[in-house]
């Protein structure tokens, strides 16, 4: 049983590699996510046997992190602060979104699909981590395939929609947020730096926290940049990589049971998504107005796209990651404490 699931994750991976040099040579945004995310969803889809290996997975997580944690130096982490009232309304404006998204949802489909409840459509509307959703969903009783679908799907079209759009338009490389001072790559400081990574998922991991090994990985990355201290830089393979691993990861949870999860909720579900997109950019222009940042940046932070993506978007496009980075995660941890209780807070009052 191990043997075949290590020959599957050997060919998914064979297969990821190939359509992201293929990717490569088109030129086509984030080559490494994107190509493999494609390849494996459509193999998925035709039935090939396709595989994600967990560990994979979370080391590819945890490099985004790392990568992502070396932008916040003193003068960067203090440009973001500065940005709460920002990111204050970001959170506000996604909770508000998601409850509209699945108001919709809602009244489409209350009476077109079996067992479909107030818990299904909201915690498929809400902007948030796809894993946590479900679980959230199965907890209040709705239906979690119904649920894990809708962000699966919103996940494929953000993480391929926005990429695509910035680099056609020409929107990339306005970065004006270099990354940390440590420029080159030293192999005892990587080391202490991937193990300090990994205490930090292990601890999120025990605390039984969100994505651990990516949030894990990002606080400690932070930390050692905001505190002065200049371990390594990242090297560029391990950033390929990860993003590598993180695409099979997506692509592998289109199946075929995915494509014949009611056609219509998904159709329902990816028109939503587009509408989401638009009033997000519309909201990043206005945002952009007030705070002086490029709209470029405030589409990625304030989009209904998951961290890591929208945060590798911004990170490989040069677009402002640490900004991206922290309305995502801010967002994130107010959707998981507050959508719970405002789920009962509004459907179930006495």
């Amino acid at each position: 049983m191990r043997s075949n699931l290590f020959l599957r994750t050997v060919l998914t991976l064979l297969l990821a590699l190939l359509a992201a040099l293929l990717c490569v040579w088109l030129n086509t945004p984030l080559p490494w996510m994107i190509g493999p995310l494609l390849s494996t969803a459509v193999a998925s889809i035709l039935r090939v046997p396709t595989a994600s290996w967990t560990p994979l997975r979370n080391a590819g997580q945890a490099t985004i992190g790392v990568a992502l944690g070396l932008y916040f130096t003193p003068q960067v982490t203090a440009l973001v602060l500065s940005l709460w009232w920002a990111i204050g309304l970001g959170i506000v404006w996604a909770l508000g979104l998601g409850a509209l998204f699945s108001a919709w949802l809602q009244r489409l489909h209350a009476h077109r699909l079996p067992g479909l409840n107030r818990a299904t459509t909201w915690f498929a509307g809400a902007i948030g981590a796809a894993s946590e959703m479900t679980l959230l969903a199965e907890r209040a009783h709705g239906r979690a395939d119904l649920v894990a679908a809708a962000h699966s799907m919103r996940l494929l079209i953000v993480t391929v929609l926005i990429p695509f759009g910035m680099q056609f338009s020409g929107l990339h490389g306005l970065d004006l947020l270099a990354a940390g001072t440590v420029r080159e790559v030293h192999w005892d400081g990587l080391l202490q730096l991937g193990l300090a990574a990994a205490a930090g998922a292990w601890v999120m991991q025990r605390l039984d926290r969100a994505n651990p090994w990516f949030m894990g990985a990002l606080l400690v990355a932070m930390v050692l940049t905001m505190a002065g201290i200049e371990l390594s830089a990242l090297p560029k393979v391990l950033s390929n990589a990860a993003q590598l691993v993180i695409g099979v990861s997506l692509g592998v949870r289109f199946t075929p049971a995915f494509v014949h999860t009611a056609p219509r909720w998904l159709a329902s579900v990816a028109f939503g998504t587009l509408v989401m997109v638009v009033l997000c950019a519309v909201f990043a222009w206005g945002l952009a107005q007030a705070t002086g940042l490029h709209p470029a940046t405030l589409v990625l932070a304030t989009s209904p796209g998951g961290i890591a993506e929208m945060s590798i978007t911004a990170k490989v496009l040069q677009l402002g990651a640490p900004v991206v980075t922290a309305f995502q995660v801010c967002r994130l941890v107010a959707v998981l404490l507050l959508l719970e209780p405002l789920y009962r807070w509004r459907y179930q009052r006495v």
